[in-house]
Order: C-alpha cells, then structure tokens, then sequence
C-alpha cells in the first residue's frame, strides 16, 4: 500500500532527483541531480571552507631560501578565508533546503500514486509554478540577492568586530587576522582615547539627529502653512521657490555652502563686515561649525519636507474648519485639534525615517566640513563628525576596521531601536479604533 511513497522517499534521500525519476518525472529529476551534484562538490570543500573561518588561516605571506635565493611563498589571506567560508556555508544551507524540499515532493507524489493520481508532467508543473506559485518564484531570486548581497556583507562587517583585523600590525596577506573575541569592543569602552571619541561623538551625533530632523521638519511645516494659507497669491510660484534647494543636486549645494561659509574670503562673512560685524569662524570653530552644519540642513532639508505636508493638507476636509470656526476655535485651536494632529497621523512614520536617515546623514557632514575642525582629544574624528563618518575615517583614512565594524554595529543597534520604539508608537501604525 505505501510502497510508492516509501521507495521515493527513500531514493530522494539517497540522492536528490532519484525520488522524482523513480515517480516518473524524469526532467525534474535530472534538475534536481544537477543540484545535487553542486552539493556534492560544496560538501567537499566545507571542510576547508570551515578550517578557513574558524583559523582564519596559519601562515601568511612569507619568504623561503630555495638554495641561495630567497621566493616569496604566498600565504593564507584571512580574509578571502573568511569570505569564502561564509559564501559555502550559505551555500550549502540553501542546498540542505532544496534537498529537504526534494525528500517532501518525492513523498507527496509517491503518496498521490498510491491513490492512483499520475504524477505532473514537466509542463504541469511549468504551469502549477507559473500559475499557483507564481508569487513565490518571482520573490525567490531578490531573496537570493538580499542573502549573498545583504546579509553575507552584513555578517561579514559583523564578524570584523571579532576580530583584530586593522593596519599596519594586522593587515592581510603580510599578517594574519586573528579572532579576539569580545576585546575590540572592551577596547571602545576601557581605552580612554576610544571611549572619550566614542562617547563624544555619539553626543554629537544625538545632537545633530534631533536638531536636524526637527529643525527640517518645523521649517518644512511653517512653510508649507504659510504657501497654503488662505489668501496666500501665486501659490504655485512659492511652492516653486522653495523648492529649488531640493532641486540641486545636494553634492553641488554642499560644495557652494563650503564656500559660501569660508571664514576666510566667503561671501558670508563679507556681508558682515559691510555692517560694521566681524566675520565668524563658521567652519574653524568646533561650536560655530556645528551650528553651520545644522543651518545648512535646514536650507537642503526643508523643502521635501514642505511638499509632503502639503499634499497632506490638501486632504483635510474645509468641513472640519468650517465646523470649528462655527464654535468659535481660535486659529490656534484649529491648527492644534486639527491640522497638526491630521499631518502628525499621515507624516508621523515619515518623521521617523528622517530621524533614522539623519543619523547616517554621511554627504553633509563630509562634504560640508569633512568632520572638522580636528578634535586633539579624539581618536581619527574630528569636532563634527558623526557616527558613519568616523566610521569610513576609521576604514579609509586609519584601517582599524575591526573598530569600524564595532561602530558599524553600535550604528544599527541605534537606529533599530530608535525606528522601532518610535513606529510602534506611531498612531499611523495602529488599530483605527485605538485614535478615534
């Protein structure tokens, strides 16, 4: 009686493809056998594969005398170990999928022939994937892409922090990588010179990630009431205005500011001493550069900000204003019952992914002050460099990138838990009933 299914099953689990030839559905199963053949040839070099990431090899670049000449000898590279053993493994954990799939198709279409169903063809189940599971085998290769192009990356940067990988003591193929365990991140905390960097550019970044978003969001905000005020002539030509900073490539505008900010010779400071003011160190001074990068955010980051909440007012219904004008509400008491609450619930999440996008906010900072002035106190970071700018001063500029993948980590437990906290208390993402 289950005859069928156990010879499949046990002939898919000797080999892939056996199960489905012996169901009779020959094509399938020479797919399936070429997969298993790829996973035959995996499971031969994991062994290596896994030597590789557990020992991170044992012997670097070196030189041997061969009679009376010295050659140099090529070595381990730690971290062509390391890539290529994560590369196999998860290779060979999606082949471990597709073998298991392979042992349940196998039984299921055993099963079906015990109940005198004849198994699909090969264009039956051309048609039953493109039909049935149509979805599932569009997502299926962008899942394969985020695993090798995603997630490897991010647990190789992830594994870098376990390591003592930095130059010029641990540069590879010269030296080999070593795993340290959790000593890099005792490092940031217990070495004065990293925690005193760490620390205060974590501050800094804190600062500058309130104060950005709030900032382009206010200003976002008055502006677009003020373009969308009643009464308010030649709508389309302020919206147009304000938002031509948006307009220019941001890399142009940032450039232009750097200029325009120069304590030296920049048009700022000689506006200022045509009324009789001295210039300010806008860009030298840690305090002033700081307050300089924010201003400058202001004037990029308003105007996306502006368009958005008015498309958000242009939904509210005159309705509720004519409704509150009649019980006599104030200007103020309808902008606070009605117009903020309405552009809160629709630009609430917007506002969080701002938040979170600030605190990578890489271009300005770099290309506005590069992270200056230097900071004597700090370790490679200089007075307004943020998180993700010490971090690639940290990869480009020193090679500690054991430390830089350390902060690389700190970065994402950061904004995970600032997106996280602050979208699960976002009203947009709640129940209607829980806001009426």
């Amino acid at each position: 009686m289950n005859q069928h299914r156990k010879w499949a099953t046990v002939l898919s689990l000797i080999g892939m493809g056996f199960g489905q030839i012996y169901n009779r559905q020959i094509i399938k199963g020479f797919l399936l056998f070429i997969v298993h053949l790829l996973g035959i040839t995996l499971a031969m070099v994991l062994p290596k594969a896994i030597w590789g990431l557990v020992t991170l090899g044992e012997q670097a670049d070196h030189l041997e005398k061969v009679g009376k000449v010295y050659v140099n000898v090529r070595g381990d590279h730690s971290i062509f170990l390391m890539i290529e053993g994560m590369i196999v493994i998860i290779a060979m954990l999606i082949i471990v999928a597709i073998y298991i799939a392979n042992v349940k198709d196998a039984y299921n279409v055993g099963k079906m022939r015990e109940h005198g169903i004849a198994p699909r063809r090969f264009s039956d189940t051309l048609h039953y994937l493109g039909e049935v599971k149509f979805p599932q085998m569009i997502i299926s290769l962008p899942i394969l892409l985020v695993i090798f192009f995603t997630i490897m990356p991010i647990l190789f940067m992830i594994s870098l922090a376990f390591t003592n990988y930095s130059a010029p003591n641990y540069l590879p193929p010269a030296k080999l990588v070593s795993w340290i365990g959790l000593d890099g991140f005792k490092d940031i905390f217990t070495i004065k010179a990293w925690n005193q960097t760490f620390f205060g550019v974590a501050f800094w970044t804190l600062i500058w990630t309130v104060c950005a978003t709030l900032t382009t969001f206010t200003g976002g905000f008055a502006a677009a009431l003020m373009v969308q005020k009643k009464g308010i002539r030649f709508k389309g030509f302020w919206r147009t205005l304000f938002i031509i900073p948006y307009a220019i490539p941001q890399f142009i505008s940032l450039l232009i500011m750097r200029n325009m900010f120069n304590g030296e010779f920049g048009p700022i400071n000689q506006y200022l001493s045509y009324f009789g003011l001295g210039g300010l160190p806008w860009l030298t001074d840690p305090f002033w550069a700081k307050f300089t990068v924010i201003i400058v955010n202001i004037w990029i980051g308003f105007p996306i900000t502006m368009l958005m909440i008015i498309g958000i007012l242009t939904t509210i219904s005159r309705d509720l204003y004519e409704a509150a004008e009649i019980d006599g509400a104030t200007p103020f008491q309808q902008f606070s019952n009605i117009t903020f609450p309405s552009v809160m619930l629709s630009f609430g999440p917007l506002l969080v992914m701002s938040f979170a996008g600030n605190i990578n906010n890489f271009n300005l900072i770099y290309l506005l002050t590069n992270g200056n002035p230097a900071n004597p106190n700090y370790q490679s970071a200089g007075s307004t460099d943020i998180l993700i700018t010490w971090l690639f001063k940290l990869t480009m500029d020193s090679g500690k990138y054991n430390f830089a993948s350390i902060i690389g980590i700190f970065i994402f437990i950061i904004v995970a838990s600032f997106a996280i906290i602050n979208v699960r208390r976002t009203k947009a993402f709640k129940e209607e009933d829980d806001y009426r």
